[in-house]
């Protein structure tokens, strides 16, 4: 049997240490810790790699702490665009969503797109049409309703300021969730959930559904959930950047992922982070912000939880 593991982000970024306070430490490590152990006993099971990412990465988007499903941000015009990817290494098999309102779980919605679709990425109106194809409920606005995530919007409306997610600086953190997992079978895969920027105009789509972007999977390389300055994710093709160094340069799981973020991605300008897995269950979870929430459990019996360096 293949050693199995699952990682998993809540953004990086995070709180400036000052606003951090216990209470919200200890609500943010459970946020991780209930996601990661139900995306792991997944694995455990004998379950596929697929799924446990999806399973995860609903946990995180049930939790109004991340900025994804319950927790996402309000748009210029006072409502919430989401989207999702998520991508199957076996099969290279993939699906994302794109300025979707109104579903709890986006990733479940790119999951169906992959499997009882014939495309890969669907976008707004048409997205919606699936989902309620699909006897996805549209929740009511409320259930998206938090009051720090209103009040960082009323000081930004009208203005073209932009916030990439619950700090107070501009452009400090970087609201994405994700979960990259290998499971018993050596297959790997990766999820990527989002609920975008405060205050964002005009439907802008980071990198978190764009496969490649923010979001990749091949069991030859590695499987990547990427969370940053979306803008420069997606011109740096952040996600398959890591897989073609492995798989054109040889390198390791470890030495690619550092390759791409301490170096790559900051030479145009970008800052962020991710996590990834290879087939053999390696992590790695680079980040070149203050922190990054984020966790790992493994076979072997390691485990970890941390949100700054």
């Amino acid at each position: 049997m293949n050693n199995f593991s699952i990682a998993i982000h809540g953004g990086a970024g995070t709180l400036v240490k000052g606003m951090m306070t216990a209470e919200l430490e200890a609500a943010y490590t459970l946020g991780l810790k209930l996601a990661l152990e139900a995306g792991y006993s997944v694995l455990e099971n004998g379950g596929t790699s697929i799924n446990a990412v999806e399973k995860a990465v609903t946990i995180l988007e049930d939790s109004h702490l991340f900025n994804a499903g319950k927790g996402a941000v309000f748009t210029a015009d006072e409502t919430h665009e989401m989207d999702a990817a998520i991508m199957d290494g076996k099969t290279l098999n993939a699906g994302a969503v794109s300025l979707i309102t109104g579903i709890k779980n986006p990733i479940s919605l790119a999951k169906d797109v992959m499997e009882k679709s014939e495309h890969v990425f669907l976008a707004g109106e048409g997205a919606m049409q699936f989902a309620k194809m699909n006897d996805y409920t549209i929740e009511d606005t409320s259930y998206f309703y938090d009051e720090l995530r209103h009040k960082q919007w009323l000081e930004i409306k009208d203005t073209d300021s932009f916030q990439l997610d619950h700090s107070t600086k501009k452009d400090s953190k970087f609201g994405t969730v994700g979960a990259v997992a290998c499971d018993t079978k050596g297959n790997i895969a990766a999820a990527t959930s989002t609920g975008g920027m405060t205050n964002k105009k005009f439907g802008r789509v980071g990198d978190s559904p764009m496969i490649g972007a923010g979001n990749y999977a091949n069991n030859k390389t590695c499987a990547i959930s990427c969370t940053g300055s979306g803008e420069f994710f997606i011109r740096g093709v952040v996600a398959y950047d890591v897989a073609c160094l492995m798989e054109h340069k040889d390198l390791s799981l470890e030495v690619a992922a550092n390759e791409v973020i301490h170096k790559r991605i900051l030479e145009i300008g970008g800052d962020g982070g991710l996590i990834a897995v290879d087939k053999n269950g390696n992590i790695a979870m680079p980040f070149n912000t203050e922190g990054m929430y984020r966790a790992f459990k493994t076979s072997n019996g390691k485990e970890e939880i941390s949100i700054y360096k």
